[in-house]
């Protein structure tokens, strides 16, 4: 792909049109960039940008600025469907994501792994276990490193190892992953996609431009991945934690079995695995049917899951106070991941729900709220949809994180667990997930006595909101 002299724009600034954005540049594109923030929220990026030559526009759309190209790369937070993008594909002007910028440089194989829960926390593991078979391996996509910046890192020999969501999946034209992964499919991102087969179809599209030479893996515990299956072109290696698989990854007598072609073996007893819950054995058992595809041995794969940790963020212990454990799961931006929290413990939760509604139904949540949680807490701009559909226990309306971690640790008793599952985005209060888990840790450590581990950020107040929402720009969640 020719790039010098190229007219780019790179549509949103998040941290993959950052990266895009100074790839483009590097390769002699005369590229600009367009992002609907302020400069002062694009206060970071912009000197960056302007000493490599790009042209920033900020706070608006030019129409200019989205007609004079001869290609558009958009971030993923960017919906496809806007209008300024729709008139520049109908004038003609290829627009792509940076995950296919990225594949059209990429050397070696790439694993791809989404789905509506787990993928961080399986596109790490997946990356251990490679590891752990001696390769040469490189982790990234939606996980936090663009997958753009691996093009001057990778080798024929890399295995690359990459979270891809279904916003980078809209996107895609050539990417081609040897090994792409379903780890499951619930409504997620409804704003975004409108209706919940859109979600599905975007999340199908990673198997698009496989061959027969690839491997699908696929839960076959999840009815939409079977259905998925029908149209996989690759040959489809299953994992479950109910049923025998013809091939792949599955629990038997308490143990991980995988089959092959050569047969079936013993991974490892599932009291090694140090992750909580039954949703993070799903993943184990996807990360191993990586790790058995890729040829790596059966004792190799063991060494890396019983060592492997609780990613960041994602049911992550933090402290126990007063006999009370607070566990922090800000990854869970979705009802069904505050579900598969809710299940991780037998009860005396006290539960923190809220932030940025995506068009969820948080009534699903009741027979487990009835069951598990002691009470719920609300916070941010949902809380009023929420208290409206959730049933089966106490509602406190806490407005703020800081209201909600200090009401829970006064009613919390010893052995209850007070936990951050929110169910909802960041962004009417924080500026990620990241931002909000860091902020709940460094409440509670501050419940303890312990100072922050960093300068605590300030949450902003549900009627200020977040990054900007109206217009174009790189945030994603």
């Amino acid at each position: 792909m020719e790039l010098r002299n190229q007219r780019v724009l790179v549509v949103g600034l998040g941290k993959s049109g950052v990266a895009s954005a100074l790839f483009l540049a590097q390769r002699g594109a005369r590229v600009a960039v367009s992002d609907a923030k302020s400069p002062e929220q694009l206060r970071e990026e912009i000197p960056l940008l302007l000493d490599h030559g790009i042209s920033v526009e900020t706070g608006q759309h030019g129409e200019r600025t989205f007609r004079d190209q001869d290609l558009i790369v958009v971030s993923p937070g960017v919906p496809f469907d806007v209008p300024q993008l729709v008139h520049a594909r109908e004038r003609g002007i290829p627009v792509i994501g940076e995950v296919e910028l990225a594949a059209r440089f990429l050397k070696g194989r790439i694993v791809a792994i989404t789905g509506s829960n787990g993928k961080t926390t399986t596109t790490t593991l997946a990356g251990e276990v490679l590891a752990a078979g001696g390769y040469e391996v490189l982790v990234g996509g939606n996980i936090g490193t663009p997958a753009i910046t691996f093009a001057d890192r990778a080798t024929d020999n890399t295995w690359l190892v990459l979270e891809i969501s279904s916003f980078q999946l809209e996107t895609i034209q050539t990417f081609h992953p040897h090994i792409a992964v379903v780890l499951n499919v619930t409504p997620d991102h409804l704003d975004r996609h409108h209706t919940f087969e859109n979600y599905v179809a975007a999340k199908a599209r990673i198997f698009e431009n496989q061959t027969s030479s690839d491997f699908a893996v696929l839960s076959a515990d999840d009815e939409r991945c079977v259905a998925m299956a029908t149209s996989a072109i690759a040959p489809v290696c299953w994992f479950s934690r109910l049923q025998e698989a013809s091939s792949g990854a599955w629990v038997c007598n308490d143990e991980i079995i995988s089959r092959n072609a050569g047969g079936a073996a013993t991974v490892m007893p599932i009291r090694e695995i140090a992750l909580k819950g039954a949703h993070n054995l799903e993943n184990v058992l996807a990360a191993v049917c990586v790790g058995m595809l890729a040829g790596v041995e059966p004792a190799r794969i063991r060494h890396a899951v019983a060592e492997f940790k609780a990613v960041e963020h994602r049911l992550e212990y933090v402290a126990t106070i007063h006999d009370v454990e607070y566990y922090n799961d800000s990854k869970a931006t979705n009802v069904d991941a505050t579900m598969k929290a809710l299940e991780s413990f037998p009860g005396g939760i006290y539960l923190i729900l809220g932030g940025k509604d995506k068009g969820s139904d948080y009534s699903v949540l009741n027979d487990l709220v009835r069951e598990r949680v002691k009470r719920v807490y609300t916070i941010g701009a949902a809380a009023a949809k929420i208290e409206s559909q959730v049933r089966g226990t106490e509602i406190v309306s806490a407005g703020t994180l800081d209201s909600a971690v200090r009401r829970a640790s006064e009613a919390a008793r010893a052995g209850d667990i007070v936990l951050l599952a929110p169910a909802c985005a960041s962004f009417d209060q924080f500026d990620s997930y990241e931002h909000r888990g860091q902020v709940f840790k460094d409440l509670v450590r501050q419940l303890a006595g312990h100072k922050p581990e960093r300068e605590p950020h300030r949450a902003k107040d549900s009627r200020e909101g977040g990054p900007a929402t109206s217009g174009i720009t790189g945030d994603r969640e």
